[in-house]
């Protein structure tokens, strides 16, 4: 399916306890429900004030998170003058009330706070802001704001619920503890709201990895990786995605599949088969050598960011304690074959050396669908941790995972 470059906009504005009608419906750039900075941008013109989304409120699409219809909540940081105040039908005011497990910064009450406290601490570290903070990225997961400071170097504030996700801060000390350059500099964090205040990382993301990129960044993070598997103690906080947990986790997540999936009652049979080999596959990979340890959770090169120098890699979300192959198999669906088999020879050649006698490439293969396993269950995490008119986003995920589980050649290893 080709993704479109847009999506259509109906914005829901309010300010404090006033409504104030319906903007649009407008065309967006880009196709990605969560990038906003255009739906801010044209919404605050439209107002006549300056504007901020605070949720997705409807989406409709064949490519869900993508392109198609979308109606999203924004809230006016100050009073419009230009527009009438008007009541709200009871299908809208149905939309626009609160909602159990709905984000603090999905809320205009949690917006206003969370971009507070980053002013407040910018002012702190004498980097007070010097311009209105820009609205990148909201959704279920995080948001994302470009903060432009008086000492002429932006800052980056990020949101993300504690209740589901890692405390990146703390991800990120421990990361830099063994390679500063690895990491993005942390200028404040509040763990118990989940905000975070970074440095901006200059350049690009490395969507398409050069070979010396690659090369670069992938044995730097497995050092840093092998340095921290000898510290136990210092991982003890880390959400618990090891291998043995894995499996529980599934065990778990079998007799709920009825209800959370649109897996057949073949499919659950044969996810059921897979979790009596799965012991067997965890010895095999336990004898493959390689220590449990921090892993990034989310490790493509869309999270690696490059200018001039090595590459630093950000987004520790869904950062945990597990098995180094899950991220060494992350980049591949990101990367062509051939592009995919460099990455492979070098994690594995960048293992061998940290852990002499181990075996990285038969982990690889081994682990392939522990991988699968493992992103069913931190999706249907996402699931079970959101309010209902976010589900669309990953509605089908958990799913999708367990079939790839069940492809040939993969769950048989």
């Amino acid at each position: 399916m080709q993704r479109a470059s847009s999506r259509t906009v109906t914005v829901d504005l309010t300010h404090g306890e006033e409504y104030f009608g319906q903007l649009g419906p407008f065309e967006a750039d880009l196709g990605w429900w969560s990038s906003v900075d255009g739906v801010v941008a044209r919404a605050t013109e439209l107002a006549g004030a300056p504007v901020l989304v605070t949720r997705l409120v409807d989406g409709h699409s064949e490519d869900p998170g993508h392109g198609g219809r979308v109606r999203y909540h924004a809230e006016a940081l100050r009073r419009p003058t230009a527009l009438e105040p008007r009541p709200l039908d009871g299908g809208t005011a149905a939309l626009l009330a609160p909602a159990d497990r709905r984000a603090a910064w999905a809320t205009p009450e949690g917006l206003r706070a969370a971009l507070a406290w980053a002013d407040t601490q910018l002012g702190a570290i004498g980097r007070p802001a010097g311009a209105a903070a820009r609205q990148i990225r909201t959704w279920n997961l995080s948001a994302l704001f470009r903060l432009s400071t008086a000492a002429g170097t932006d800052a980056w504030l990020k949101t993300t619920s504690p209740r589901f996700n890692a405390l990146e801060g703390e991800v990120i000390a421990l990361l830099g503890a063994a390679d500063p350059s690895l990491v993005p500099t942390v200028l404040a964090a509040d763990p118990a709201h989940g905000r975070l205040l970074l440095d901006h990382v200059p350049g690009e993301d490395c969507w398409s990895p050069s070979t010396g990129t690659v090369a670069d960044v992938v044995p730097r993070f497995v050092a840093a990786q092998a340095a921290l598997a000898a510290r136990p103690g210092a991982l003890a906080g880390l959400r618990d995605r090891t291998p043995a947990a894995l499996h529980a986790q599934f065990l778990a997540l079998l007799d709920r599949l009825p209800a959370e999936t649109d897996l057949t009652a073949a499919e659950q049979d044969r996810l059921r088969d897979f979790a009596a080999e799965l012991p067997a596959l965890l010895d095999g990979l336990a004898a493959c050598g390689l220590p449990e340890t921090l892993l990034h959770g989310d490790f493509h090169p869309g999270n690696w960011r490059t200018n001039d120098g090595s590459p630093v890699v950000v987004d520790y979300a869904d950062a945990c304690l597990g098995h180094p192959a899950l991220d060494g198999l992350r980049p591949r669906a990101y990367l062509t074959p051939e592009a995919w088999q460099h990455a492979a020879v070098v994690w594995t050649a960048a293992w061998r050396e940290h852990a002499p006698g181990s075996d990285p490439r038969r982990a690889l293969e081994l682990a392939e669908p522990l991988y699968h396993l493992s992103y069913a269950l931190r999706y249907q995490e996402f699931l079970d941790h959101i309010e209902p008119s976010e589900r669309p986003y990953h509605e089908g995920d958990p799913a999708a995972e367990l079939r790839a589980v069940l492809a040939p050649g993969v769950s048989t290893r």
